[in-house]
């Protein structure tokens, strides 16, 4: 993959992930401004770091894609739950949120990815 096609990936990635996750958010009866901007900037940190992190695998390594995709998810669903926790506003159950947006989050690109492209 060339650097211009990992950025592009990178960019499409990070804006699905944080319309899809804000969208979750808003689903889910919640409407705090600060909240809002907090998952945008939670994913603005985690996204970007897993997707590289996969690709690095995934053209680098002949490993398993989804026993490398478990540990970069994990590590984002308890990153994110541990930023909610702490400065989260509205977030009640900040690691069940996370993993709860990171599985809607992750449906609905898999879905884009394989059914539309």
């Amino acid at each position: 993959m060339d650097n211009n096609a990992l950025l592009t990936a990178l960019a499409i990635s990070l804006v699905l992930t944080v319309l899809f996750e804000v969208g979750f958010y808003l689903v889910i009866g919640k409407r705090n401004k600060k909240d809002i901007l907090l998952v945008i900037l939670v994913n603005t940190l985690t996204n970007p770091i897993v997707v590289l992190l996969y690709w690095i695998a995934y053209f680098n390594t002949n490993w398993n894609t989804v026993l490398v995709l478990i540990p970069l998810e994990v590590f984002a669903v308890l990153t994110e739950g541990f930023i909610y926790g702490r400065y989260a506003q509205s977030i009640k159950r900040p690691f069940l949120f996370s993993l709860a947006a990171n599985v809607f989050s992750f449906s609905l690109g898999f879905i884009i990815q394989h059914f539309i492209f």
